[in-house]
């Protein structure tokens, strides 16, 4: 089993399909990271030699930001924003969507499964 930064690939897809199984290489990253290794898009993970593997983690280690540190990185974006009071900020902090789209209907994703409110009857 190949293992790059931290994540074992699975063994039976393409090596160009099973890279974007790390956070932060997309398939265009991934096909680029290939090209610039030499290796096919073709190649299944389990079929690749320890110099492809070596090759391709070298390149990910030094042009790209991927699994923590990419993590850390984008949760410190978060925390700045919502530290400064910024409307990005106020709407992450609420659990709202941040860029512009209704709430009175949709928006789920953000804010979580419908808490029902209902009437008293009065007697």
């Amino acid at each position: 089993m190949a293992r790059i930064a931290g994540i074992d690939l699975p063994r039976e897809k393409r090596i160009e399909f099973a890279l974007p199984y790390i956070y932060g290489i997309g398939v265009t990253a991934s096909r680029a990271i290939l090209k610039e290794a030499g290796v096919s898009f073709d190649v299944r993970t389990k079929n690749l030699t320890e110099d492809d593997i070596v090759k391709i983690s070298g390149i990910i280690a030094t042009k790209y930001k991927v699994e923590g540190d990419l993590r850390r990185e984008i949760g410190q974006n978060i925390k700045r924003l919502m530290d400064i009071g910024c409307y990005r900020g106020v709407r992450h902090r609420r659990g709202l969507p941040m860029h512009g789209q209704r709430t009175r209907t949709n928006a789920r994703t953000r804010k979580g499964a419908r808490k029902t409110v209902g009437a008293k009857k009065s007697k």
